[in-house]
């Protein structure tokens, strides 16, 4: 993956973020959002970043296809592309979409590359903590354009800190997740995007993060980011996570020795 597609996937989010999205941050009204399916919202800015981010990734990568959220939202058959063999970009416009409509941080806005199938490359913006974090298969991953090693990093005193996603979990999951908190040391409340939870596990502001949904668009581009800098994204039985694949549950973690900590006290081994 050359630095040039890199950089300019980079440029592209943050030219989108400063054009469309941050100046309608806390200035929506009312007819600027809506719902997708009861409690799933859109808003305008949702809608214009995806179609500035698509038809610029269309002409970087010349046959490729995009699969993006809103989207697919029209047309669920889109997601049949993450299987195909050419290159197929994931965009999520606006991760975080309830905060950004509520005027809360945070949010983000985040593409992944998939060719022949594999994750190739990520980028993840947090536009208001001006923070990009980028990168390409077996090429490592960047923070602000730093290269970053999360399982380098050293591990905070005190017990392991992370989230654990528990409203969806099923009731008999969530309560060996709530009763393991007690003995893993802190269990951080959800900032409703997984964007943010993927950059904080990258600089070690957490070791860990437990989802149950698993939307394509929402962990693509920070599985790929947590893997190059060491980390670990896998199923609740060990499997990896693929973006294809319409699976529950997903435990990442910082580097292997803690992936396995986590799953044997909340998930019970």
């Amino acid at each position: 993956m050359a630095d040039r597609l890199r950089d300019e996937v980079g440029e592209l989010l943050r030219e989108t973020a400063a054009e469309v999205v941050l100046p309608l941050f806390r200035h929506l009204d009312d007819a600027d959002v809506s719902e997708k399916a009861p409690g799933d919202l859109v808003t305008v800015a949702d809608q214009r970043a995806e179609a500035k981010i698509s038809a610029v990734l269309r002409k970087l990568r010349p046959g490729s296809v995009v699969v993006g959220e809103e989207a697919v939202a029209e047309d669920p058959s889109l997601l049949a592309h993450l299987r195909d063999g050419g290159d197929v970009w994931l965009v999520d416009p606006v991760d975080g979409t309830g905060n950004f409509a509520a005027g809360r941080r945070p949010f983000a806005l985040m593409v992944a590359l998939l060719s022949g199938g594999e994750l190739t490359a990520a980028w993840v913006l947090d536009p208001l903590a001006d923070t990009l974090a980028d990168a390409g298969r077996g090429e490592g991953s960047r923070l602000d354009g730093r290269p970053l090693r999360a399982a380098d990093l050293a591990v905070a005193p005190g017990g392991l800190r992370g989230t654990a996603m528990t409203r969806f979990l099923p009731p008999g999951t969530r309560e060996r997740v709530e009763a393991g908190g007690e003995r893993i040391g802190e269990l951080l409340p959800g900032q409703h995007c997984a964007g943010r939870e993927y950059l904080d596990l990258l600089t070690r502001e957490q070791e860990f993060v437990l989802f149950w949904r698993t939307l394509p668009w929402d962990h693509a581009p920070g599985v790929l980011l947590v893997r190059e800098a060491g980390g670990v994204a896998r199923r609740f039985d060990g499997t990896d996570y693929h973006p294809a694949e319409d699976g529950r549950g997903l435990l990442v973690a910082a580097d292997e020795e803690t992936w396995t900590e986590v799953r044997d006290t909340l998930l019970g081994g």
